[in-house]
């Protein structure tokens, strides 16, 4: 036997929410077994990696915190998406991002905050931008493959920030690999009073906003929505495809080196080698997870910003690793994909007898 997949003819409306709830219980009884394998006690873990967050101001802000960076990377790959162009460099586009802040950042004591803030995030954007400019040309001018050339970049913009951080941005205090703290005139403002959260996260909120704005009510949008559903129809119908992929692909670069600034400027307030916990790639599920919606986009790395908190939590209550915070994502993005894919397609069955007769 021999399986298929046939596109429904229609779906009643009740069974994508059905789904997606399946998607859910799925993931908490899978993350479950996996945590009871990991030696710790499931019930109290879910309810710590879940509940557990949200019942303190600290839990709270800090799972704000966690996910003000995948605001920006999910954004930055669902427009991207939308568009066609298979954006998978936005961990590189971010620590490019937080280059263009760090060199910003240490030379600009001496400014007004408000220009001081804004020379550092518009060098994030400008630094995530160009490093999506290669790709994106490559793409458009000789066809190659923007999977691979993005993804690519990543580990180099890594090497790149090693090297400077071994090198002319080694901290002149202490020596470490770290560079040393940027000036106070570029550190975002704190917009919850005693907490970490910061301006970055409004910022990313504006960001999704003006994104959803755009694809969804301006012509610019309907021309970037018509080139990722079909490029040749659009094409044809004269509408410039190139460079609609390529100023889709310098957009969501800049969104992407904008999370770096907002992590450079918001929070670490100086470079250091860690200072991306994949929230590039994750932000590539966040996308995947929240259908390229915008607004989902922003849910959506809210939750994973509970999840990161709440992986913590359990990881010091119950002694089980952080890392299954990381693992609860991944059977989450798998379930909701499976439950997508089973949404909008059938199972046929089909027998080589069948096959025959056809």
């Amino acid at each position: 036997m021999k399986a298929r997949f046939v596109l429904r003819a229609s779906t009643p409306w009740w069974r994508g929410p059905l789904l997606i709830a399946a998607a859910a219980l799925l993931t908490i009884l899978i993350s479950a077994i996996m945590i009871r394998w990991a030696g710790g006690a499931p019930i109290p873990a879910v309810r710590y990696m879940f509940i557990s967050p949200l019942q303190s101001r600290f839990g709270f802000t800090e799972s704000l915190l966690s996910a003000t960076p995948l605001v920006f990377t999910g954004a930055a790959v669902a427009i991207a998406f939308r568009a066609g162009y298979w954006n998978i460099g936005a961990e590189g586009q971010l620590l490019a991002g937080t280059i263009g802040a760090t060199w910003v950042g240490l030379h600009a004591e001496s400014l007004p905050r408000i220009v001081g803030v804004t020379l550092i995030l518009l060098a994030g954007m400008l630094f995530g931008a160009l490093w999506a400019l290669t790709p994106a040309l490559l793409r458009t001018r000789l066809g190659i493959d923007e999977v691979v050339t993005t993804l690519l970049l990543n580990p180099v913009a890594l090497l790149i920030i090693t090297g400077l951080l071994n090198g002319p941005w080694r901290n002149s205090e202490s020596g470490f690999p770290d560079s040393d703290v940027i000036a106070d005139s570029t550190k975002l403002w704190i917009i919850w009073p005693n907490t970490r959260v910061h301006f970055g996260l409004a910022l990313g909120i504006v960001i999704i906003g003006l994104c959803w704005w755009f694809v969804g009510k301006m012509s610019g949008g309907l021309k970037l929505r018509a080139v990722g559903l079909a490029p040749n129809a659009a094409r044809i119908a004269g509408l410039p495809v190139e460079r609609t992929l390529l100023t889709t692909a310098l957009v969501s670069g800049g969104i992407a080196g904008l999370g770096g600034a907002s992590e450079i400027a918001g929070v670490a307030h100086q470079l250091t080698t860690g200072i991306s916990n994949n929230f590039g790639y994750t932000g590539v599920i966040v996308a995947t997870l929240a259908a390229l919606s915008f607004i989902g986009a922003l849910l959506v790395a809210l939750m994973f910003g509970v999840i990161t908190v709440g992986s913590f939590s359990a990881s010091r209550a119950l002694e089980i690793p952080s890392q299954i915070g990381q693992l609860v994502q991944a059977v989450l993005l798998i379930t909701v994909v499976s439950a997508l894919v089973i949404q909008k397609y059938r199972i046929v069955w089909t027998t080589k007898k069948s096959e025959g007769r056809k």
